[in-house]
C-alpha cells in the first residue's frame, strides 16, 4: 500500500456531511474523482452496501479506468441482513463484488459494532469461510465505541477496525485503542478526520439549532491563528503524527479537494501542535462529537 490515505466513497452514493452544498457528483465527476485519487497513490478505497449507490458508482469507475483489478477495496455489509444466516450473507457479498467489479475484496466490515455480539454464534465461521473462498482477504468492524474497539482487536479474526477520530474526538486515542492495534498487528481506519465537516465551518454557518458548537468552533478558529494552519492542514497533521500507523479515510466532492487534501497531508506536522490541541479539547459533549445526536 503505497499511501495511508485511503478514499471514502460515501459521498459518491447520497448526498454526505454537513458541508456538501453540491450533493451527490455525477458519474462523470466521481470517475475523474477516482482517478485523480489514483494517480496520487491513493489505491484503497472505502464503500458499504448501504452508501446508496456508492458501490455501483465506484465500481463502474475503477472497470472504465482499467484498475479494478488493482484496487483495494472495503466495503460494508447491510446491517438488515441476517448475519446468520450463510446464504444470504454470501449472495450480499456476491452482489458487492459484481457491483464493485473486482476480483476479491480487500476488506469485507460488519457495519455496526452490535453485532459483535453474534461473533461466537456462528458469524465468525460464515466470515472465515469468505476468506477461505478468496473473496475476501480481511475481515473488520465499523465501530463508535472505545470498548467495542478494544473488544474488537482482542478478537482473533478481526484483521481490521473503522472508528471516528479527529482533533476534537479523542476518546480512542485517550482509551488506549491505537496502541493496542499496533500491538495486536492489526489495522485501524480512521473515518470522520473532519467530523462530517464540522470541523472545517465557519461560525457564522453554523444552523441555530447546532449553536452549541460554536464555542467549540471558535477555539479552532483561534487556534488555527496562532500556528498559521488551516484547520484542514490541523485536522489531517493531527492524525498524520499522533497516530502514524493508523489509515485515514476522507472523501471529495471534486478532484480540487483530493489535490487539497494531499497538499495539506504532504506538510510537516508542527511540534506543538499535538500539545495544544490535547491541552484545548480535552473533555467535550458528546452532543458535538456525535453526528448522530445532531438535530436534522
Amino acid at each position: 500500500m503505497d499511501c495511508p490515505l485511503v478514499f471514502g466513497t460515501a459521498q459518491l452514493g447520497f448526498k454526505y456531511g454537513i458541508t456538501n452544498k453540491t450533493g451527490q457528483p455525477d458519474q462523470a465527476t466521481a470517475k475523474a474523482i477516482i482517478q485523480t485519487a489514483w494517480e496520487n497513490s491513493i489505491h484503497e478505497f472505502d464503500t458499504a452496501q448501504g452508501y446508496g449507490i456508492s458501490e455501483q458508482v465506484l465500481g463502474k469507475a475503477l472497470s472504465e479506468l482499467g484498475i479494478a483489478k488493482e484496487a483495494l477495496v472495503i466495503s460494508k455489509f447491510d446491517p438488515s441482513i441476517n448475519h446468520l444466516n450463510a446464504n444470504a450473507m454470501s449472495d450480499a457479498l456476491d452482489r458487492s463484488i459484481k457491483r464493485l467489479r473486482v476480483p476479491y475484496l480487500f476488506g469485507m466490515m460488519l457495519h455496526r459494532e452490535e453485532l459483535l455480539d453474534l461473533w461466537d454464534k456462528g458469524l465468525a465461521e460464515i466470515l472465515h469461510g469468505f476468506v477461505s473462498s478468496g473473496r475476501v482477504k480481511f475481515i473488520g468492524v465499523s465501530i463508535y465505541s472505545p470498548e467495542r474497539a478494544i473488544e474488537a482487536l482482542n478478537t482473533e479474526g478481526i484483521d481490521m477496525v473503522q472508528l471516528p477520530t479527529n482533533i476534537l474526538d479523542r476518546r480512542f486515542e485517550k482509551a488506549g485503542v491505537f496502541r493496542l492495534a499496533d500491538k495486536k498487528g492489526k489495522i485501524v481506519y480512521i473515518r470522520s478526520i473532519f467530523l462530517q465537516g464540522l470541523i472545517l465551518m465557519d461560525v457564522e454557518e453554523i444552523p441555530e439549532n447546532m449553536a452549541f458548537a460554536k464555542p467549540v468552533l471558535e477555539k479552532l478558529k483561534s487556534l488555527s491563528t496562532d500556528l498559521g494552519l488551516t484547520r484542514k492542514e490541523m485536522a489531517l497533521s493531527y492524525v498524520k503524527s499522533e497516530m502514524p500507523n493508523a489509515r485515514v479515510i476522507f472523501g471529495a466532492d471534486t478532484p480540487e479537494h483530493i489535490r487539497e487534501n494531499l497538499l495539506c497531508w504532504e506538510k510537516k506536522p508542527l511540534p506543538s501542535l499535538g500539545t495544544r490541541v490535547k491541552d484545548l479539547f480535552n473533555h467535550l459533549d458528546e452532543r458535538i462529537l456525535n453526528p448522530a445526536l445532531w438535530p436534522n
